[in-house]
């Protein structure tokens, strides 16, 4: 009886995923040992980010305070999104749990996935307008891009987040339309500042290696120019490593959802919960590559460290 009442109160292209994975006992167990491991390196990592990105201060406050808000935002996933799932993934090996508790804490993980996912994508899209803004604007980009500015451009980033999560309370069909198209428009907008900004400093390089060969002992390309290629790089590292955690699921939730609970999906529901795995996974790879590619950071992380090693 409570299985007939957990899918008829299931809208249409919701996932029951305690019914999936109580037939695949095996499958529930490598998630939840996964995402338990993955949900603690992401919690830790994330906090030594935003505790490092605070001591950074040589990061442009506004370029920092969109990185903090992604770290931010990776840190929920680790301690909301990933033990939620994992949460469902355990009740699938017990009957000790109501089905109403965890149709509702299901709910809960599918609405924090929307908030979340799009506010990373949001954001991320955003350091890319960011450092075309600084290209562009050259000395005036202090002006341009304020601090109060960019808080209230992710205050907008957070509302439209929360209202696709609260919306796919009521459908998820419109919900996902919406996220979708939300997300193709920021995808597309990261494409367009990177492009913009490989072809600008193109054109510098070019123009550079004209002036070397009139005047062979000029000076090489100036240190700014220099540091502002690898900052680009550094964040389109991020960015690629978002794109490809998150395009996988994206792409099978939206398959699945004009399909509902109609039968024989069971092994495309394997490929859509280890797609979300994946895009679980990119909280944890983050700090990584904040740590590996902004030497700023990086530093910031080794000194708390190893003042958290003395207090030990």
């Amino acid at each position: 009886m409570s299985n007939i009442l957990w899918h008829k109160a299931y809208p249409p292209g919701l996932f029951p995923i305690d019914s999936f994975l109580k037939k695949h006992t095996g499958m529930a167990a490598f998630l939840l040992a996964l995402n338990i491991f993955l949900s603690i390196t992401a919690s830790l990592s994330n906090t030594l980010i935003l505790v490092a990105l605070h001591k950074a201060t040589s990061l442009h406050p506004p370029t920092k305070l969109l990185f903090r808000c992604l770290a931010f935002a990776d840190l929920c996933v680790g301690t909301i999104a990933q033990p939620l799932f994992a949460f469902v993934s355990l009740s699938s090996t017990t009957n000790e749990l109501s089905w109403e508790v965890i149709y509702y804490l299901d709910r809960l993980r599918i609405v924090s996935n929307f908030v979340l996912c799009q506010v990373s994508i949001f954001t991320s899209s955003a350091i890319s307008v960011d450092r075309l803004q600084a290209l562009l604007s050259g000395l005036r980009y202090r002006q341009v891009v304020t601090l109060q500015r960019v808080r209230a451009v992710l205050v907008c980033f957070w509302l439209v987040g929360i209202s696709c999560g609260s919306i796919c309370l009521w459908s998820l069909s419109i919900a996902s339309t919406v996220a979708f198209a939300l997300i193709i428009l920021s995808l597309m907008t990261s494409v367009f500042s990177y492009s913009k900004i490989y072809w600008k400093l193109r054109q510098h390089q070019l123009q550079l290696s004209a002036i070397q060969q009139r005047q062979p002992n000029g000076r090489q390309m100036p240190l700014n120019v220099a540091r502002f290629k690898k900052s680009v790089s550094s964040i389109s590292w991020m960015q690629m490593a978002l794109v490809t955690c998150y395009i996988p699921y994206i792409i099978v939730q939206v398959f699945l959802m004009p399909h509902g609970q109609k039968s024989g999906l069971g092994k495309y529901q394997t490929v859509f919960y280890f797609t979300l795995t994946l895009m679980y996974l990119n909280s944890s790879l983050s700090p990584i590559l904040y740590c590996w590619r902004i030497k700023e950071v990086r530093q910031a992380a080794k000194e708390t460290i190893k003042q958290l090693k003395c207090c030990c």
